[in-house]
């Protein structure tokens, strides 16, 4: 029997955003932008024959890093960034969990936003955004790219910053989801943490992959699944030692399908770029996700980012329903 190639498709924040004529960072603040766009995207939706989104907030990851104290600056449309806070490796030493998660940063206003959408709209996602980002990426959001040279200068403070990481994320995370009213016993769990590759294999086996297992245990990991974008062939083996039943490289710019058919030991997934969607033909993309399909992951993703795309997303649509078995 012919393996059926499930798929995933959505619509970006980006899109929304343009769809109903107002700029992105509004979807992170203003309950009329967010149902604006809710109701922007409707016809679209149709004729794509795809579920719509439901009312959301903007996708967010920095949470957690705000209510540890790190400014997050909301540029006028534009995605948000953050402020890191720790001056030198010194400052790790002092470092301590808040009291009270919920009370600070951008949190208050975002369960404020959240409460004030899902009052109007029910059917809202109860969300706030990203729960965390993965140890090494929170490391290097509060301390900046002066992280990724610490382990070689100071090993003690940067396997120090990792555990706080980790221990705040897990903080965090149940205090959010006791709020939510979600989960916080063993669950499925996927961890995002870009940054992690940068790293060679011989230090990410001493550092990266403590801290990944420390974390999966804190959250009660009953499935581990991974999204980390610069991982390279020699990162992969760690993966199984893991335990990983997914791996998402994205937009990793050294894996790509056929390495991973040949070389990943666990299952991963693919997924066709914004810059792809952009950039080649309707024809070229349809080419491109029958070779993605050929290599074997679990699904294949791929997303719309601008209106002008949509004759290209119908036809990716289309050959992944037929790829499908739909």
């Amino acid at each position: 029997m012919k393996r059926k190639q499930p798929y995933g498709f959505s619509f970006t924040d980006g899109l929304l955003a343009k769809l109903a004529g107002v700029p992105l960072d509004a979807l992170h603040r203003d309950v009329e932008a967010i149902l604006r766009a809710a109701d922007a995207v409707l016809p679209l939706a149709r004729r794509l024959g795809v579920e719509p989104p439901r009312p959301h907030l903007a996708g967010f990851a920095y949470s957690h890093v705000s209510a540890l104290g790190a400014e997050v600056v909301f540029a006028p449309g534009a995605e948000p960034n953050v402020h890191p806070i720790l001056k030198s490796a010194r400052g790790i030493d002092s470092l301590k969990e808040p009291a009270d998660y919920l009370s600070r940063g951008v949190v208050p206003a975002r369960l404020r936003l959240l409460e004030e959408l899902r009052r109007r709209r029910p059917d809202a996602t109860v969300r706030i955004g990203h729960e965390l980002e993965g140890p090494v990426t929170t490391a290097v959001l509060l301390m900046g790219p002066e992280f990724l040279t610490l382990p070689y200068d100071d090993p003690a403070r940067a396997r120090r910053l990792l555990d706080f990481c980790v221990k705040s994320a897990a903080g965090f995370s149940r205090a959010l989801r006791t709020h939510l009213g979600l989960p916080t016993g063993p669950r499925p769990v996927g961890l995002p943490d870009d940054f992690a590759g940068m790293f060679p294999p011989e230090l990410f086996g001493e550092l990266v992959v403590p801290s990944w297992e420390a974390i999966y245990k804190a959250l009660g990991a009953t499935r581990r699944e991974l999204h980390s974008e610069l991982l390279r062939e020699g990162h992969l083996g760690f993966l199984a030692e893991l335990d990983i039943a997914e791996f998402d490289p994205s937009a990793d710019q050294y894996l790509t399908p056929e390495l991973l058919r040949e070389k990943c030991p666990v299952p991963f997934t693919g997924r066709i770029q914004a810059w792809e969607m952009r950039d080649m033909a309707a024809d070229e993309l349809v080419r491109l996700y029958r070779r993605i399909a050929s290599c074997g992951p679990t699904a294949i993703s791929f997303y719309m980012d601008d209106p002008g795309e949509e004759p290209k997303a119908a036809a990716l649509l289309d050959a992944a329903r037929k790829l499908a078995g739909e």
